[in-house]
This record gives structure tokens, sequence and C-alpha cells, in this order.
């Protein structure tokens, strides 16, 4: 039988879905990207904003009307919509045959398997564990990166209970996957050809304190450097509280790390990250930012905002704004803020309308987008190490070929590409060169290879 895995949201969720894939694959399941050719579905779903849940909501419903014909044999939804509203999901969409929770994914073939064999219309089913399950770690997955980089999820859920945020309740406590897990993933993936680790998880710079009684990232990062094959380790998702002088060091003294930190900060006005819960200040992030400039030079720091929270003024934004300005973040997005029923924020008086939080928005992204192309104007003469992505088929040779890269402060599918022309031998997706940086067009780089 021919499976339809759809996978929405994160690249947390895509870790899920690529255990599930290597638990049907060992069963004899094979997949495919065809919705006409498939004979069941899968769609692990996200529900972490509005616009999530509205697009899982409608891959859902499109592939209903596909088992309401008969053209599916089995339709299966899992992930963070389909712990939430497992009951609205049963009622609404009665054609989903199963509902898998998100501590209960190692259930995925027993559910195929019972729904093929039943062979019923719509005979519901549910697979639903304790929420705080310790997470799975160890399995062997299917990879749908493309196999040159991939992501190790180090834990699962959240303690901080921001008030805009339905991740603990969805998705539980925070818990770390043992270490030793871990290495057997990261020894998989690397054995399987990745070269670019990216560590996830709600809070990657908690890990290990519920199962070892302290942080535990940095230990972690120097037993993953210490596997063959990997090149590039990403961090990714790091609290700027929970940042320790330890965990700086060890980014400054291990070569494979990569001098890349995803760090959300969602505010830059106390008044506004106190409401939100959140547990640092304007001076601390700018004290963290200070200090890691001055110990890694050339690091490259990711953050987000969050635009409109309730009750933000144009004092309040204007700090943000300031913030921004002052620190000059390297990668930075901002997302207006969604309201999401069951969260404190959802019911805080004074919401700010969708025209502010879309006004404000646009504001901070053009400050972000005059910084981003400073930067790249200021990375004119240097020299970087690059990943090669693929082959510019389309360009004009005359001069040698041309390439798409990556340097060290572009994370897959979210930053920005070094564009290489006038290469003189044929690369292969996956090697690293060395590459002088000659101009830029925007956010992107553009160099010349270094023999």
């Amino acid at each position: 039988m021919k499976i339809l895995f759809v996978s929405l949201g994160c690249d947390k969720n895509r870790v899920d879905t690529e255990v599930m894939l290597g638990m049907l694959a060992s069963h004899g399941y094979s997949f495919t990207d065809d919705e006409a050719e498939a004979e069941a579905a899968v769609v692990n779903t996200c529900c972490f904003i509005n616009d999530a849940k509205e697009e899982s909501i409608e891959v859902i419903l499109e592939l209903a009307e596909r088992r309401k014909s008969g053209q599916l044999k089995a339709l299966i939804v899992t992930g963070c919509l389909a712990q939430r509203y497992k009951e609205e999901i049963q009622k609404e969409i009665p054609e989903v045959d199963e509902i898998i929770g998100i501590s209960a994914i190692e259930k995925i073939i027993e559910a195929v398997d019972e729904t093929v064999k039943r062979n019923e219309l719509f005979s519901h089913k549910n697979y639903f564990e304790d929420i705080n399950k310790r997470p799975l770690g160890g399995m062997k997955r299917v990879m749908t990166t493309g196999g040159l980089y991939n992501y190790l999820k180090i834990a699962e859920g959240c303690d901080k209970h921001c008030t805009y945020c339905i991740i603990p309740k969805v998705r539980g406590n925070y818990r770390s996957v043992p270490m030793e897990e871990l290495l057997t993933d990261a020894k998989n993936l690397a054995d399987s050809g990745v070269t670019e680790l990216l560590l996830v998880a709600q809070e990657t710079t908690l890990y290990g304190t519920d199962l070892y009684g302290k942080k535990m990232l940095p230990e972690l990062l120097h037993k993953l450097c210490e596997i063959d094959g990997l090149k590039w380790i990403r961090i990714l998702y790091c609290y700027p509280e929970e940042i320790t002088e330890e965990l700086i060091q060890t980014i400054k003294e291990e070569p494979k790390i990569c001098h890349y930190l995803d760090i959300p900060i969602q505010s830059g006005s106390d008044r506004i990250l106190k409401k939100m819960g959140r547990r640092t200040n304007n001076a601390e992030i700018r004290s963290l930012i200070t200090r890691l400039r001055e110990e890694i030079p050339d690091i490259c720091i990711r953050t987000t905002l969050i635009s409109g929270f309730p009750g933000e003024t144009a004092a309040d934004h204007n700090e943000t704004y300031a913030l921004v300005e002052d620190l000059k973040f390297d990668r930075l997005g901002v997302f207006t803020y969604s309201q999401e029923e069951d969260t404190p924020a959802a019911t805080m008086p004074d919401q700010v309308t969708e025209r502010v939080k879309n006004t404000r928005r646009n504001k901070l992204m053009r400050l972000q987008q005059k910084i981003a192309f400073e930067n790249a104007q200021n990375m004119i003469g240097k020299t970087v190490e690059a990943v090669i992505e693929g082959r510019i088929t389309d360009a004009d040779d005359e001069d040698g070929l041309s390439y798409v890269a990556r340097t060290y402060k572009d994370a897959p599918d979210i930053d920005g590409y070094l564009f290489i022309s006038g290469v003189q031998r044929e690369l292969m997706t996956g090697d690293y060169v060395n590459v002088l940086i000659t101009g830029s067009n925007e956010y992107d780089l553009i160099g010349e290879m270094i023999v």
C-alpha cells in the first residue's frame, strides 16, 4: 500500500514524521507524494497559531473528500491539532478514521494496519497516551530533507508557560531525550550522509535539566562533535535567559559548531515581556548579545518578535524598534500576535487591532531589511566556508558553472543563500568549499570559489 504523508508545522514535527515514516517503511509500506496514487493518507498537523491551524484543517478536509469517495482506504490525523481538538475533529470531520496523540506516534503501524484491515467507512479509533510520556529517541527515520542536513529533536514539551503559547498544554512538560539515544540518532544520520545537524526543541538550552539535574547542552555538543561525518552543528531555539557562559565557550571552542544562534526575544519592552510571561528584560537581552559578540565576533544571531501583543502601546513598540536598531540582529522575523484560545493572553484586555499589528510588523521588517542589506554589504571581501545546495542549470555558463550554496549564517529553509559563479569544475551537492564574497543582492550573497 502507498501512503501519502503530509507533514505541517515546525522542524520538530518533521522529526516526528520521519520517525513514523521509518516505522511504516520497516513494516513494508511505501510512500507517494501523488494524491492520485495514495491508498491511505496521514496528516501530521500543527496548531501553534491560527494560520497553521487553518492550513491543517484545509489539508484534512481536502483528503476527507477523497476518503469519502473511496479513493483513500484510510485517513489518519496526528500532531498538535489532533492532540488539542480530538473531539472537534471526530464531530466535524467524520471521514477521519484514526486520531493519534503526540505521545502515541509509535501506534502509527497499528493505526494504518487496523484501518485497512477493517476496510470500513469512517470506523473511528483513537490512540492517546500520557502527554508527559518520555519522548522517543534512537528510532530509525526516513529522511525528508534531501539527506545533507537534518534535525535532532533533543527534548519535547515546555515548562515556560508564556501567556501567548499553547505548546505546554498540547505537548506537555519539558522532557529531554536521553543523551545515549540522541547520540545513536546523530550517528545514524551521519552514517546516512547528513553533514549538518540542527538541534531543535521547544527550548534547547534547558536540555538535560529534567534527567540529569543540570543543563547538559554543552556536554551533548561536545559528544556530537566527536561523531565522524558531521561537519556543521547548528543550535536553534535558545531562550536568552538560559544561555550560560559554559555554552558560549563551547560554541567558541568547538570547530564543528556553527557560530549561529537562534534566540527568540519576542519584544523589547519590559512591560510587554512581563505580560508575556517571559523571564528576561531589555537590559539583559542587550547584555547577552554584547557578550556573545565579544566572545564570538563572527557570530550570527537570529531572533523573532511578536507585534501587537495585547496592551502593546506605541511606546512599547518604539522600545522594541530601538532594541532592533541598536543590536542589529543578523536575522530577524516578526509575527503578528495570534489570539489563541485557552491561553492567558487571549482574554487580556486591550487586544490590538490587526491593522496596528501589521503596521508595526511592517515597520520592524523595513528596519531589519535595511540592517540585513548593510550586513550583506559588509561581507564583501571576506572568505567563508559554504555548503553546495545545487547547480543553477539555467545560468549562463560561458565563464564556468554556477551554484547555490549556504554559509554558516544561513539555516536551511529560513535564511538566505550564496550564489557562486565561474566555477571551473563540477561540484556535488553537499560539497563544502571556500568562497570569496564579491557582492550581494539584497539578503543573498554573491561570491567566487577559491581553488
